[in-house]
C-alpha cells in the first residue's frame, strides 16, 4: 500500500505531488492499466518475446557504437 506522511503545515497540492510521484515510482497505474482486461496467455508470451526482441536490438546497438 502506497502511503504519503502530511508533514505540519503542508499544503494538499504538495501532499498530492508527492503521492503522486511514489504511485508512479512504483509502477501503480501501469500495472492497473496492464490488468484492466484480461490477457490470454498466448498474448503474455507474444509481449514478453517482443520486449526481449527490443532489449536485445538495443543493447546490440549499444556495443555497435561502442566498437566506434
Amino acid at each position: 500500500m502506497t502511503q504519503v506522511i502530511v508533514e505540519k503545515g503542508e499544503s494538499f497540492e504538495s501532499v498530492l505531488r508527492r503521492f503522486k510521484k511514489v504511485c508512479q515510482e512504483d509502477r501503480i497505474l501501469s500495472e492497473v492499466r496492464r490488468r484492466r482486461f484480461y490477457e490470454k496467455p498466448s498474448q503474455i508470451r507474444k509481449r514478453k518475446a517482443s520486449a526481449k526482441m527490443r532489449k536485445s536490438r538495443r543493447s546490440t546497438l549499444k556495443d555497435q557504437m561502442r566498437r566506434y
